[in-house]
Protein backbone atom coordinates (compact mmCIF):
# COMPACT_ATOMS: atom_id res chain seq x y z
CA UNK A 1 0.00 0.00 0.00
CA UNK A 2 1.19 3.58 -1.27
CA UNK A 3 1.18 6.31 1.62
CA UNK A 4 0.29 9.48 -0.32
CA UNK A 5 0.85 12.48 2.11
CA UNK A 6 -0.82 15.73 1.52
CA UNK A 7 0.71 19.01 3.24
CA UNK A 8 -1.45 21.57 3.39
CA UNK A 9 -0.78 25.00 5.75
CA UNK A 10 -3.19 28.12 6.57
CA UNK A 11 -3.93 29.79 3.37
CA UNK A 12 -4.23 27.31 0.85
CA UNK A 13 -6.80 26.77 -2.02
CA UNK A 14 -8.78 23.97 -0.89
CA UNK A 15 -9.38 22.47 -4.33
CA UNK A 16 -5.60 21.21 -4.66
CA UNK A 17 -5.78 19.31 -1.33
CA UNK A 18 -9.60 17.94 -2.12
CA UNK A 19 -9.46 17.65 -5.38
CA UNK A 20 -6.66 15.28 -5.63
CA UNK A 21 -7.37 13.71 -2.17
CA UNK A 22 -10.23 12.34 -4.16
CA UNK A 23 -8.95 10.89 -6.97
CA UNK A 24 -6.62 8.50 -4.92
CA UNK A 25 -9.35 8.01 -2.26
CA UNK A 26 -11.56 6.93 -5.36
CA UNK A 27 -8.37 4.83 -6.32
CA UNK A 28 -8.16 2.95 -3.40
CA UNK A 29 -11.77 1.71 -3.21
CA UNK A 30 -10.66 -0.10 -6.64
CA UNK A 31 -7.60 -1.06 -6.05
CA UNK A 32 -6.56 -0.55 -2.08
CA UNK A 33 -3.55 0.54 -3.17
CA UNK A 34 -3.37 4.18 -1.03
CA UNK A 35 -3.32 5.09 2.19
CA UNK A 36 -4.28 9.27 2.31
CA UNK A 37 -3.04 11.13 4.93
CA UNK A 38 -3.29 14.60 5.45
CA UNK A 39 -0.25 16.80 7.26
CA UNK A 40 0.21 20.28 8.38
CA UNK A 41 3.20 22.13 10.48
CA UNK A 42 0.91 21.54 12.81
CA UNK A 43 -1.71 18.99 13.92
CA UNK A 44 -5.42 20.47 13.65
CA UNK A 45 -7.38 22.94 12.07
CA UNK A 46 -6.28 24.95 8.88
CA UNK A 47 -7.90 27.65 7.50
CA UNK A 48 -7.86 28.20 3.85
CA UNK A 49 -7.81 31.21 1.72
CA UNK A 50 -11.77 31.68 1.19
CA UNK A 51 -12.12 31.00 5.01
CA UNK A 52 -12.82 27.54 4.82
CA UNK A 53 -11.28 25.45 7.66
CA UNK A 54 -10.18 22.25 6.89
CA UNK A 55 -8.10 19.88 9.19
CA UNK A 56 -4.80 17.95 10.02
CA UNK A 57 -4.61 14.94 11.21
CA UNK A 58 -0.86 14.73 11.67
CA UNK A 59 1.93 17.28 11.85
CA UNK A 60 4.58 16.85 9.93
CA UNK A 61 6.90 16.17 12.81
CA UNK A 62 4.82 13.25 13.43
CA UNK A 63 5.66 11.77 9.95
CA UNK A 64 8.57 10.01 9.18
CA UNK A 65 10.33 11.76 5.76
CA UNK A 66 11.66 8.82 4.63
CA UNK A 67 8.11 6.76 4.96
CA UNK A 68 6.12 8.67 2.08
CA UNK A 69 5.47 6.76 -1.38
CA UNK A 70 3.95 9.88 -2.87
CA UNK A 71 4.17 13.96 -1.38
CA UNK A 72 1.56 16.43 -2.47
CA UNK A 73 1.86 20.15 -1.79
CA UNK A 74 -0.65 22.09 -2.59
CA UNK A 75 -0.74 25.48 -3.50
CA UNK A 76 -2.76 28.74 -2.76
CA UNK A 77 -1.67 32.41 -1.29
CA UNK A 78 -0.45 31.40 1.84
CA UNK A 79 2.39 29.93 -0.23
CA UNK A 80 4.37 33.11 0.20
CA UNK A 81 4.27 32.92 3.91
CA UNK A 82 4.63 28.95 3.88
CA UNK A 83 8.01 29.24 2.40
CA UNK A 84 9.06 31.36 5.00
CA UNK A 85 8.66 28.05 7.60
CA UNK A 86 12.00 26.62 7.40
CA UNK A 87 10.80 23.61 9.81
CA UNK A 88 8.67 23.05 6.83
CA UNK A 89 11.03 23.74 4.07
CA UNK A 90 13.62 21.04 5.97
CA UNK A 91 11.05 18.50 6.08
CA UNK A 92 10.23 18.67 2.04
CA UNK A 93 13.71 18.68 1.64
CA UNK A 94 14.74 15.63 3.54
CA UNK A 95 11.74 13.30 1.90
CA UNK A 96 13.25 10.33 -0.28
CA UNK A 97 9.38 10.00 -1.40
CA UNK A 98 9.19 8.60 -4.55
CA UNK A 99 7.59 11.16 -6.15
CA UNK A 100 7.20 14.81 -4.83
CA UNK A 101 4.67 16.79 -6.41
CA UNK A 102 2.90 20.10 -6.52
CA UNK A 103 -0.92 21.80 -7.19
CA UNK A 104 -0.50 25.49 -8.33
CA UNK A 105 1.81 27.43 -6.43
CA UNK A 106 2.81 24.64 -3.93
CA UNK A 107 6.01 24.65 -6.57
CA UNK A 108 7.21 27.83 -4.79
CA UNK A 109 7.94 25.21 -1.57
CA UNK A 110 9.41 22.64 -4.13
CA UNK A 111 11.86 25.07 -5.33
CA UNK A 112 12.51 26.44 -1.56
CA UNK A 113 13.44 23.16 -0.47
CA UNK A 114 15.57 22.92 -3.27
CA UNK A 115 13.58 20.50 -5.05
CA UNK A 116 13.63 22.27 -8.67
CA UNK A 117 16.92 23.12 -9.71
CA UNK A 118 17.28 21.62 -13.47
CA UNK A 119 13.93 21.37 -13.35
CA UNK A 120 11.10 21.45 -15.76
CA UNK A 121 7.93 22.71 -13.68
CA UNK A 122 4.56 24.29 -14.36
CA UNK A 123 2.50 26.33 -11.85
CA UNK A 124 -0.92 28.63 -12.49
CA UNK A 125 -0.05 31.14 -15.24
CA UNK A 126 -0.96 33.91 -13.26
CA UNK A 127 2.09 33.09 -10.77
CA UNK A 128 4.61 32.18 -14.00
CA UNK A 129 6.32 35.62 -14.24
CA UNK A 130 6.85 35.59 -10.33
CA UNK A 131 8.30 31.88 -10.44
CA UNK A 132 10.93 32.56 -13.21
CA UNK A 133 12.03 35.69 -11.55
CA UNK A 134 12.70 34.43 -8.24
CA UNK A 135 13.95 30.90 -9.10
CA UNK A 136 16.42 31.14 -12.16
CA UNK A 137 17.60 27.89 -11.39
CA UNK A 138 14.30 26.06 -12.68
CA UNK A 139 13.10 25.13 -16.18
CA UNK A 140 9.49 27.27 -16.03
CA UNK A 141 7.19 26.20 -18.60
CA UNK A 142 3.65 27.45 -17.61
CA UNK A 143 1.89 26.10 -21.16
CA UNK A 144 0.81 22.50 -19.77
CA UNK A 145 -0.77 21.75 -17.10
CA UNK A 146 0.98 18.93 -15.51
CA UNK A 147 4.82 18.29 -15.97
CA UNK A 148 6.44 15.37 -15.19
CA UNK A 149 10.47 15.27 -14.59
CA UNK A 150 12.35 12.97 -13.00
CA UNK A 151 10.59 12.28 -9.24
CA UNK A 152 9.26 15.91 -9.31
CA UNK A 153 5.56 16.69 -10.72
CA UNK A 154 3.96 19.85 -10.95
CA UNK A 155 0.72 20.96 -12.11
CA UNK A 156 -1.28 24.11 -12.83
CA UNK A 157 -4.01 25.81 -11.17
CA UNK A 158 -6.65 24.01 -9.36
CA UNK A 159 -8.49 21.41 -10.96
CA UNK A 160 -5.22 20.82 -13.14
CA UNK A 161 -4.09 19.41 -9.61
CA UNK A 162 -6.95 16.06 -10.33
CA UNK A 163 -5.75 15.69 -14.14
CA UNK A 164 -2.21 15.45 -11.91
CA UNK A 165 -3.09 12.90 -9.10
CA UNK A 166 -5.07 10.74 -12.20
CA UNK A 167 -1.83 10.75 -13.83
CA UNK A 168 0.02 9.27 -10.86
CA UNK A 169 -3.21 6.79 -10.65
CA UNK A 170 -2.17 5.58 -14.03
CA UNK A 171 1.28 5.72 -13.24
CA UNK A 172 0.31 3.06 -10.47
CA UNK A 173 -2.19 1.20 -11.87
CA UNK A 174 -2.75 1.89 -15.83
CA UNK A 175 -5.33 3.31 -17.75
CA UNK A 176 -8.31 1.45 -16.97
CA UNK A 177 -8.23 2.31 -13.03
CA UNK A 178 -7.22 5.78 -14.22
CA UNK A 179 -10.30 5.80 -16.51
CA UNK A 180 -12.42 4.60 -14.08
CA UNK A 181 -11.68 6.99 -11.47
CA UNK A 182 -12.00 10.18 -14.44
CA UNK A 183 -15.83 8.36 -14.61
CA UNK A 184 -16.94 8.21 -11.22
CA UNK A 185 -15.81 11.54 -10.76
CA UNK A 186 -17.20 12.73 -13.56
CA UNK A 187 -13.82 14.11 -14.93
CA UNK A 188 -15.01 14.15 -18.81
CA UNK A 189 -11.60 13.80 -20.24
CA UNK A 190 -8.81 13.04 -18.29
CA UNK A 191 -6.51 15.37 -20.11
CA UNK A 192 -3.14 14.86 -21.11
CA UNK A 193 -0.16 16.83 -19.28
CA UNK A 194 0.92 18.10 -22.74
CA UNK A 195 -2.48 20.14 -23.08
CA UNK A 196 -2.50 23.23 -23.10
CA UNK A 197 -3.73 25.09 -19.87
CA UNK A 198 -4.64 28.04 -21.49
CA UNK A 199 -8.04 28.54 -23.22
CA UNK A 200 -9.16 31.57 -25.17
CA UNK A 201 -10.42 33.94 -22.12
CA UNK A 202 -7.07 33.69 -20.42
CA UNK A 203 -5.12 34.37 -23.27
CA UNK A 204 -6.86 36.79 -24.69
CA UNK A 205 -7.28 40.32 -23.28
CA UNK A 206 -10.45 42.17 -24.31
CA UNK A 207 -10.29 44.57 -26.74
CA UNK A 208 -10.64 48.06 -25.56
CA UNK A 209 -12.13 49.96 -28.43
CA UNK A 210 -15.12 49.27 -30.58
CA UNK A 211 -13.46 48.50 -34.02
CA UNK A 212 -11.26 45.79 -32.45
CA UNK A 213 -14.48 44.83 -30.98
CA UNK A 214 -16.18 44.60 -34.02
CA UNK A 215 -13.10 42.33 -35.62
CA UNK A 216 -13.44 40.01 -32.52
CA UNK A 217 -16.79 39.31 -32.81
CA UNK A 218 -16.00 38.56 -36.55
CA UNK A 219 -14.24 36.24 -35.82
CA UNK A 220 -15.57 34.48 -32.73
CA UNK A 221 -19.06 34.20 -34.29
CA UNK A 222 -17.62 32.32 -38.09
CA UNK A 223 -14.34 31.07 -37.10
CA UNK A 224 -14.24 29.39 -40.45
CA UNK A 225 -15.20 32.48 -42.40
CA UNK A 226 -12.28 34.65 -44.37
CA UNK A 227 -10.40 36.84 -41.79
CA UNK A 228 -7.31 38.38 -43.53
CA UNK A 229 -6.35 41.32 -42.33
CA UNK A 230 -7.94 43.46 -45.24
CA UNK A 231 -11.03 41.57 -44.09
CA UNK A 232 -11.23 42.28 -40.44
CA UNK A 233 -9.73 45.84 -41.76
CA UNK A 234 -12.97 46.56 -43.61
CA UNK A 235 -14.99 45.22 -40.59
CA UNK A 236 -13.24 47.66 -38.53
CA UNK A 237 -13.22 50.52 -40.58
CA UNK A 238 -9.75 50.44 -40.13
CA UNK A 239 -6.99 50.65 -43.23
CA UNK A 240 -5.61 47.12 -42.76
CA UNK A 241 -2.13 48.80 -41.27
CA UNK A 242 -4.18 50.80 -38.75
CA UNK A 243 -5.90 47.76 -38.03
CA UNK A 244 -2.77 45.39 -37.72
CA UNK A 245 -1.21 47.87 -35.36
CA UNK A 246 -4.46 48.12 -33.21
CA UNK A 247 -5.12 44.76 -32.90
CA UNK A 248 -1.82 43.64 -32.02
CA UNK A 249 -1.44 46.86 -29.21
CA UNK A 250 -5.56 45.66 -27.70
CA UNK A 251 -5.23 41.95 -27.47
CA UNK A 252 -1.43 41.50 -27.39
CA UNK A 253 -1.19 39.14 -30.75
CA UNK A 254 -1.79 40.10 -33.94
CA UNK A 255 -4.83 39.20 -36.41
CA UNK A 256 -3.32 35.79 -37.72
CA UNK A 257 -2.64 34.58 -34.20
CA UNK A 258 -5.73 35.60 -33.22
CA UNK A 259 -7.64 33.86 -35.70
CA UNK A 260 -5.74 30.77 -35.68
CA UNK A 261 -6.26 30.05 -31.66
CA UNK A 262 -10.04 30.94 -32.00
CA UNK A 263 -10.46 28.04 -34.73
CA UNK A 264 -8.03 25.55 -32.81
CA UNK A 265 -10.94 26.04 -29.77
CA UNK A 266 -13.53 25.49 -32.11
CA UNK A 267 -11.84 22.57 -33.38
CA UNK A 268 -11.65 21.39 -29.73
CA UNK A 269 -15.49 21.30 -29.83
CA UNK A 270 -16.48 19.47 -32.86
CA UNK A 271 -13.76 17.30 -32.55
CA UNK A 272 -15.47 16.32 -28.88
CA UNK A 273 -19.12 16.91 -29.74
CA UNK A 274 -18.68 15.13 -33.44
CA UNK A 275 -18.25 12.59 -35.36
CA UNK A 276 -17.09 14.02 -38.52
CA UNK A 277 -13.92 13.33 -40.30
CA UNK A 278 -10.87 15.64 -39.48
CA UNK A 279 -10.51 16.99 -42.85
CA UNK A 280 -14.19 17.86 -42.92
CA UNK A 281 -13.67 19.98 -39.84
CA UNK A 282 -10.18 21.72 -40.94
CA UNK A 283 -11.95 23.09 -44.40
CA UNK A 284 -15.21 23.68 -42.26
CA UNK A 285 -13.19 26.22 -39.64
CA UNK A 286 -10.54 27.65 -42.53
CA UNK A 287 -7.45 25.63 -42.03
CA UNK A 288 -7.69 24.46 -45.46
CA UNK A 289 -6.25 20.89 -44.72
CA UNK A 290 -6.29 18.39 -42.16
CA UNK A 291 -1.90 18.96 -42.15
CA UNK A 292 -2.31 22.44 -40.98
CA UNK A 293 -5.26 21.53 -38.49
CA UNK A 294 -2.65 18.45 -37.14
CA UNK A 295 0.19 21.81 -36.62
CA UNK A 296 -2.13 24.26 -35.36
CA UNK A 297 -3.61 21.83 -32.90
CA UNK A 298 -0.58 20.51 -31.69
CA UNK A 299 1.15 23.94 -31.06
CA UNK A 300 -1.54 25.05 -28.74
CA UNK A 301 -3.08 22.03 -27.18
CA UNK A 302 0.27 19.79 -27.32
CA UNK A 303 -1.51 16.71 -29.05
CA UNK A 304 -2.97 15.61 -32.47
CA UNK A 305 -6.61 15.94 -33.42
CA UNK A 306 -6.88 12.07 -33.72
CA UNK A 307 -5.56 11.66 -29.99
CA UNK A 308 -7.61 14.41 -28.52
CA UNK A 309 -10.56 12.74 -29.74
CA UNK A 310 -10.06 9.43 -28.53
CA UNK A 311 -9.72 10.70 -25.22
CA UNK A 312 -13.54 11.74 -25.60
CA UNK A 313 -14.54 8.33 -27.04
CA UNK A 314 -12.46 6.37 -24.18
CA UNK A 315 -14.65 8.32 -21.65
CA UNK A 316 -17.99 7.57 -23.92
CA UNK A 317 -16.98 3.74 -23.99
CA UNK A 318 -16.57 3.64 -20.51
CA UNK A 319 -19.73 5.53 -19.31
Amino acid sequence: MRRVVFLIYDGIQPLDLVGPHEVFGHADTLTNGYRCQVAAPAKGPVRARSGLSLHADHALTDLDPDDVDTLVIAGGGGVDQARHDTALIDWIAATKARRVTSVCSGVFLLAAAGLVEGRRVTTHWAREDQLRREHPEAVVDCDPIFIRDGRIWTSAGVTAGMDLALALVEDDHGRDVAHEVARELVMFLRRPGSQSQFSVPLWAARPATDPIREAVAAVNASPGARHHVPDLAARAGLSPRHLQRRFTAELGMPPAAYVERVRVEAARRALAEADDPVEAIARRLGFGSAETLRRAFHRHVGVAPSDYRERFRAMKEHA
